[in-house]
């Protein structure tokens, strides 16, 4: 069956989550992005920038892009995934689709903001369709929604601690909550 057949055919919403996570802090949050998603009814393709199916990201309805905060900056490694992309922007393969954004620092702010907003510029690069974190924080505890009060994306903390007890409990759930947001955008 093709993928306009599929997608005809009622096919559920097809979402790819790509993502760089030097010590598993961001690919926690991708998974819990993930599990938000599936829980919403949509197939998940989770991938390190390092494993990438460019396949999957042509036929996907939602491209989610993250990774660790760095100097205040993007990771190399998805920068390297951004310049990759190349022949998609000049094609406009991506064109229309949902993207989404979301980062990990260890500290409280770390200038994550940039990182989101590195993220949305390059996909409006390849006309792609923001999708920001619609949550209203309840409070600044870890155990409390959107503590970071971003609205242009999700940015969680691990406050340079094991992977094992961060991101809190908070931020993961505000994960799961977005996954299933931008679910809903194409239903």
């Amino acid at each position: 069956m093709s993928v306009i057949e599929s997608a005809v055919l009622g096919a559920s919403v097809k979402m790819c989550i790509v993502y760089h996570s030097a010590y598993g802090h961001t690919e926690k949050v991708a998974q819990h992005i993930a599990e938000g998603a599936k829980l919403a009814g949509a197939e998940v393709i989770a991938m390190p920038v390092s494993a990438v199916q460019w396949e999957a990201l042509d036929v996907s309805d939602i491209i989610i892009m993250g990774c660790p905060t760095y100097m205040g900056s993007l990771t190399a490694e998805l920068k390297l995934f951004m310049e990759a992309s190349s022949k998609r922007w000049l094609a406009r393969t991506w064109q229309g689709k949902i993207a989404a954004g979301f980062t990990n620092g260890g500290g409280l702010s770390g200038d994550k903001l940039a990182v989101i907003q590195q993220i949305n510029l390059f996909a409006m690069q390849h006309g792609m369709l923001w999708a920001g974190l619609p949550f209203m924080p309840t409070g600044r505890s870890p155990s409390d929604i959107n503590r970071m009060s971003c609205f242009l994306g999700l940015m969680t903390q691990s406050d340079n601690a094991s992977v094992e007890v961060t991101p809190p409990e908070g931020d993961l759930e505000t994960a799961v909550q977005f996954g299933k947001y931008l679910v809903s955008l194409k239903q």
